[in-house]
C-alpha cells in the first residue's frame, strides 16, 4: 500500500522537476518492496491473497508514473502496451473455473526486470547532470528488447498453457 500512495508523490516531484527528492522517494518505494518481499517470503502467516494481488498492482503503477514522465514516448507506449495485453490475456482466458491457472513468469520476464535500472538511471539522470547519456540510450535499447522478448515469451508459453486448460 505504501509503494500505491507513493506513486502520486512520486509523479507530483517529477512533473515539479524535484529529482533529487523523487530519486529519494523512488529508493524508500524500493526498500518497502524489498522489506515486503522478506516478510512474505519468511513469515508465512504474513502471506495473502489480497498482498499477492497489490505487489505487481503496486509495481506497476509505480514504474507507470515514472514510464509516462522520464522515458520516451515509444519505448513508453511498448511497455505499457505489453503489460496491457498481458493483463488483458489473463482476464479472457483465466476464469474463476482455473483459479490455479496463472501466467509464470519467465526467465526472460525476470531479466526483464532491469526496468528498475532504467527507472533508476533515468531519475538520477538530471539528479548528475548526465544528460544525453549515451548509457542511458543503450539501456532504452536494452529495455525495449526485453520488453518485446518477454511478451513474445508470455504469449509462447501462455498459449501452451491455455492448450492444456482447454485439453482438461
Amino acid at each position: 500500500m505504501t509503494r500505491i500512495g507513493l506513486a502520486p508523490v512520486l509523479g507530483y516531484l517529477i512533473i515539479e522537476e524535484d529529482f533529487n527528492v523523487a530519486l529519494g522517494v523512488f529508493a524508500l518505494a524500493g526498500l518497502t518492496d524489498l522489506l515486503d518481499g522478506f516478510i512474505a517470503r519468511n513469515w508465512a502467516n504474513q502471506k495473502s491473497a489480497l498482498g499477492s494481488a497489490l505487489d505487481p498492482l503496486a509495481d506497476k503503477i509505480l514504474i507507470s508514473i515514472l514510464y509516462v514522465n522520464l522515458i520516451p514516448v515509444p519505448l513508453t507506449y511498448m511497455i505499457i502496451s505489453r503489460d496491457v495485453m498481458l493483463i488483458a490475456a489473463v482476464f479472457y482466458y483465466f476464469n474463476p473455473c482455473y483459479a490455479t491457472a496463472r501466467l509464470k513468469p519467465t526467465f526472460i520476464s525476470k531479466v526483464n526486470t532491469a526496468q528498475l535500472i532504467l527507472m533508476t538511471a533515468s531519475l538520477a539522470v538530471p539528479v548528475f547532470n548526465y544528460a544525453d547519456s549515451i548509457c542511458l540510450q543503450i539501456l532504452w535499447c536494452c529495455i525495449a528488447f526485453t520488453t518485446a522478448a518477454s511478451g513474445y515469451s508470455y504469449y509462447h508459453y501462455g498459449r501452451k498453457t491455455v492448450q492444456v486448460i482447454k485439453d482438461r
